[in-house]
């Protein structure tokens, strides 16, 4: 209604209020125009008596004007007629040279109106002084009559009013449309938040209305999705994180309890297991503090340029001690990558200690080192029973609850694998996991080789 308002006030201001205005206005421009078409012509190129009659006659059928041509003194001049009463045709030589006399006093041009009396058209006249091609000076004046716009008005105030009952009713069918099309999804979306707010996930908006609202309620639902989504994995954490602790506390309590009551059962080898627990305990302890820290970000990257082969190389030799398992590590050559020393051995440790908890029956892990270009690769191999392709994306997430199918960790937290996803995230490497059903799995990660100043010498 508002908008309305103001296109009704604007058509009643340039429509009535300024009408006259602009009426003259343009009048004013084409008398000007016409007299500057006609002076550049005869200054231009030296015109015959005829050739300039045909100049002034063209002009005059064109504009409807009445147009004077003279000399400074006024004894010279030719006259085209639009109307038969046009005041030009009574002008003297004497009044012709005055008019031009007057004209140059003022600078050579000169534009009034006149009225030829009551009742009569008002008259604009245009009065210019020039010099022709020869340097002859010359004057012009041009008489075009201004049409009173009284009558007009009236009319268009008319028109004017039954426009703008219109105009009024068919805006507010256009608001009253609108503000179905608009509010009614917009309500719908406001009343969906607010359920979403309250913990109800599964939530049913229409992508209806126009393409931004549309976009909103996809939003929404996505919202709503990973909203969803992230409070299953909470639980799951919870679920998982409760398993760890009560393990652990269990075999420490139950220890305890039998060291206390049972004569002679205060051995080393019960006294261990504690030991063993309270290990585990604070193993799932600090890595769940040191993932929280790694995503937000308040541990600082100290990187540095060391020799990754040789790290992963002394990894593998501590795990070389453990019974039963076959470690094997392939590298073509020395890497040096710029990085924290420290957080990637963090993962390469992970990922070893995942591939030791899910390996097959030949409880063989293989470390791949591979340098393709400027990027060095490292994969880690196992032979277990793989992972489904539809959980692929998922392994990385903080609180991924383990599939059952697979068989838990022996060791470590279970949190190993989002420590690795915030840590590379960290150094902007690369990583993701291949894996077939029956057939194990490569998890995997990339960094850009770096060369050191001895070898960049011999090289």
């Amino acid at each position: 209604m508002a908008f309305t308002a103001i296109i009704i006030i604007l058509l009643w201001v340039f429509q009535i209020s300024l009408l006259e205005s602009f009426y003259r206005s343009i009048k004013t421009q084409e008398i000007q125009s016409t007299a500057d078409s006609i002076i550049s012509q005869m200054q231009e190129k030296e015109l015959t008596v005829m050739q300039v009659e045909s100049v002034l006659a063209q002009a005059a059928d064109e504009t409807q004007m009445s147009i004077l041509l003279s000399d400074n003194t006024g004894q010279w001049a030719v006259l085209q007629k639009s109307s038969p009463t046009s005041f030009l045709e009574r002008l003297t030589w004497i009044d012709r040279a005055q008019i031009y006399m007057e004209t140059e006093n003022i600078g050579g041009s000169y534009l009034f109106s006149t009225n030829n009396g009551e009742g009569q058209p008002e008259n604009m006249v245009y009065v210019r002084n020039f010099a022709d091609k020869n340097g002859s000076k010359r004057m012009i004046i041009l008489n075009t009559g201004i049409t009173p716009v009284g009558s007009t008005v009236e009319t268009l105030k008319i028109q004017l009013w039954y426009l703008t009952a219109v105009m009024i009713v068919l805006a507010l069918l256009l608001a009253l449309l609108i503000a179905r099309r608009i509010s009614a999804p917009i309500r719908q979306i406001n009343e969906s938040a607010k359920t979403l707010a309250t913990g109800e996930y599964d939530l049913e908006v229409e992508d209806r209305g126009f393409r931004e609202i549309a976009e909103l309620s996809s939003t929404l639902r996505y919202a709503a999705g990973e909203l969803s989504k992230v409070e299953q994995l909470r639980r799951d954490l919870i679920a998982n994180v409760s398993h760890d602790l009560r393990t652990p506390l269990t075999m420490i309590e139950g220890y305890s309890e039998v060291m206390r009551d049972i004569p002679g059962e205060n051995t080393p080898e019960n006294v261990q297991i504690i030991i063993d627990e309270t290990h585990r305990l604070t193993t799932l302890v600090n890595d769940m503090l040191d993932l929280s820290k790694l995503q937000a970000g308040v541990i600082p990257l100290e990187r540095s340029v060391f020799n990754l082969t040789e790290s992963i190389r002394e990894i593998m030799a501590r795990y070389d001690k453990m019974a039963d398992f076959s470690f094997r590590f392939e590298a073509g050559e020395e890497v040096y990558v710029n990085a924290d020393e420290v957080k990637i051995s963090q993962v390469v440790y992970n990922l070893v200690n995942n591939a030791v908890n899910y390996t097959g029956a030949d409880k063989t892990v293989r470390v791949c080192q591979k340098v393709r270009e400027n990027v060095v690769r490292v994969e880690v191999i196992d032979s277990g029973e793989g992972i489904e392709p539809d959980k692929l994306q998922d392994i990385w997430e903080r609180y991924y609850k383990i599939d059952k199918s697979h068989k838990r960790a022996q060791v470590g937290s279970g949190l190993g694998l989002s420590i690795v996803k915030s840590i590379l995230d960290l150094h902007g490497g690369r990583y993701g996991v291949q894996s077939e059903l029956g057939k194990g799995s490569a998890f995997w990660f990339e960094l850009p080789r770096v060369y050191p100043k001895e070898q960049k010498q011999e090289k």
